[in-house]
């Protein structure tokens, strides 16, 4: 018998041959090979988890950064899922909003313009002659104010309190000042040259210095102004007349032993007695004529209104 053959019984042959060629058999053998590999590989892949799970961690960051490149995958192709685009929608929302407010604001400027033109229409001629009128009032100001005009109110590089007033003049009549140092008399000071004379300690700019330390530096003026006065017969007449200003002194001018109140003009006569602050000079106040009688009163009238005729 062949060993390929079968039995009558069914029953394949015992023979070593057989055993051989079914056990080497190039498909069997394939299968174990494969069955041992991947055996193989199931041992080493749980003895490396055992030995290092940290070596897991890096693949599960694998798996993360895949789920990451999903979901801005599908952002890209759904931009209105994206948090930046919610921002720009609202942006876009506001701005629609701020035109809408511009446009009506335009509006009712549009309309309130429309009113006035329509009610300057429904005016009398003569209202709108009135505010041409109070229109052509206002003109610019080109005067010297502030600090151009204490520029110009300057004297040897100091600037002066004081600026004399439109009516002042240079007086006709000769006055003088005689100073008196307790009973002492000083030299006369002949005050009929110029219309104003500034009095203080400040020698550089001052026409009449007074030294004492309780007088300011710019102490007061004696200042000559053209004023109106009634004659007898009841006419009206212009004459020069001597005053004297106090211009805010610390401790003040005195005439005839009373304190004046200052930037205030006070008119001056004949021998009225000046005093400043707590010097113990007197300066009387006379003229040329003073020393005449009172009939020569006449003439002193009549040089007031050759004065009065030269200054108009």
């Amino acid at each position: 018998r062949s060993p390929r053959r079968r039995s009558r019984s069914g029953r394949r042959s015992r023979s070593p041959r057989g055993r051989r060629s079914r056990s080497r058999s190039p498909h069997h053998g394939t299968v174990r090979v494969k069955q041992e590999r991947e055996d193989h590989c199931r041992r080493g892949n749980e003895e490396r988890r055992q030995r290092h799970p940290s070596e897991q961690e890096p693949r599960r960051d694998r798996s993360g950064d895949r789920d990451r490149h999903r979901d801005h995958s599908d952002r890209r192709k759904n931009p209105s899922d994206r948090p930046g685009a919610r921002g720009h929608e609202r942006d876009a929302q506001n701005l629609r909003e701020q035109q809408a407010e511009r446009e009506l604001h335009n509006e009712r400027r549009r309309e309130h313009r429309q009113g006035t033109e329509a009610g300057a229409e429904l005016r009398p001629p003569e209202s709108k002659a009135k505010d041409r009128a109070a229109v052509s009032k206002e003109k610019p100001s080109f005067e010297l104010s502030g600090a151009l005009l204490e520029d110009t109110n300057t004297f040897r590089g100091v600037v002066i309190k004081y600026s004399e007033p439109p009516e002042a003049r240079v007086p006709k009549t000769r006055w003088r000042l005689y100073p008196f140092k307790n009973d002492e008399f000083l030299p006369v000071m002949y005050i009929h040259r110029q219309s104003a004379y500034l009095l203080g300690r400040h020698r550089r700019i001052a026409d009449i210095p007074i030294d004492h330390p309780s007088c300011s530096k710019q102490h007061a003026v004696f200042q000559y102004r053209l004023v109106e006065y009634t004659r007898a017969d009841g006419t009206v007449g212009r004459r020069v007349r001597p005053y004297i200003i106090d211009l805010g002194s610390g401790n003040g001018t005195f005439l005839n032993n009373q304190r004046i109140e200052p930037q205030r003009y006070y008119e001056l006569k004949e021998k009225d007695v000046l005093k400043f602050g707590f010097s113990s000079r007197e300066y009387v106040l006379l003229h040329e004529s003073s020393d005449k009688s009172e009939a020569n009163a006449k003439d002193d009238d009549e040089d007031e209104e050759k004065e009065e005729e030269s200054d108009s």
